[in-house]
């Protein structure tokens, strides 16, 4: 039986519920309304949770909305591009934050507490993935691409291998688009981070943390596509060379406390 979908009135929820029901369209053209409504209300409940700062509506619309940005400037066919919207519907759909790690930017948590800590936050969305898209009855071997993508975000560290995958190169680099944000939004990212893992000591945040984000300095290139390398690669430098210092010093932009009704 469907579900009741009050949470659906609001302009960006019916939005992205129109996003989703389009790209189940392409990767699942035979899937009944009523099992792609309740899929979609699913994941939008899911990426609704009130602990999320960051890793929530507002950060899978610009994923998406950086995803159809690098389709737009280069070939990529229609399965590709499928793919990679699937995966990112799916890459952070299970968050929690737990007494762990500082998440890694763009990646999630567990979101159901009665998961195992011994699984990753990754490979619970990919296992997510899998069991909606089977019932959707999408080709298993789109169903792999989807999964391997998710458990890419969780290092975003592609091998030469995952870069044969044009969809898993797209997400890899939409999903790191926050890092190239404007400067505004990026010390937002970087408040809202540190707001969801606000139990955490601010020497061993400020520790963790910079392990995660110092290695993109490092690369010789944050980005894999020629586009985001071009465009987006200068700012991201700029943003992450501003970052570390200031977790160094244990500083951080401020964000308001979470707020106790509502959820985004």
């Amino acid at each position: 039986m469907t579900r009741a979908r009050g949470g659906w009135h609001s302009g960006p929820m019916r939005a992205l519920q129109r996003r989703w029901v389009a790209d189940c369209a392409v990767a699942a053209p035979l899937a009944a309304r009523e099992v792609v409504d309740d899929v979609g209300h699913d994941l939008l409940t899911r990426w609704s949770e009130e602990h999320r700062r960051y890793h929530g509506l507002t950060h899978l619309s610009e994923v998406l909305a950086a995803l159809d940005r690098l389709c737009a400037t280069r070939a990529v066919s229609a399965e590709d591009a499928t793919v990679a919207a699937l995966a990112a519907w799916f890459h952070d759909a299970v968050y929690s934050v737990t007494p762990a790690t500082p998440d890694r930017p763009g990646t999630s948590g567990a979101a159901a507490a009665a998961r195992t800590a011994a699984v990753s936050n990754e490979a619970a969305s990919a296992d997510l993935a899998e069991h909606h898209l089977s019932a959707l009855g999408v080709a298993a071997a789109t169903r792999q691409r989807v999964t391997a993508s998710v458990l890419d975000t969780e290092h975003h560290d592609l091998g030469s291998t995952a870069g044969e995958d044009p969809a898993r190169v797209l997400l890899h680099d939409a999903d790191l688009w926050i890092l190239a944000a404007p400067v505004v939004r990026f010390d937002e990212y970087c408040a809202q981070v540190r707001a969801e893992y606000a139990h955490v000591p601010a020497a061993v945040y400020a520790r963790e943390r910079s392990a995660v984000l110092r290695p993109f300095l490092a690369r010789d290139n944050v980005y894999r596509t020629e586009y985001a390398r071009s465009t987006w690669g200068s700012a991201a430098r700029e943003n992450l060379a501003r970052a570390l210092p200031r977790l160094a010093g244990c500083g951080s932009p401020r964000l308001a406390p979470p707020r106790t009704g509502g959820s985004t």
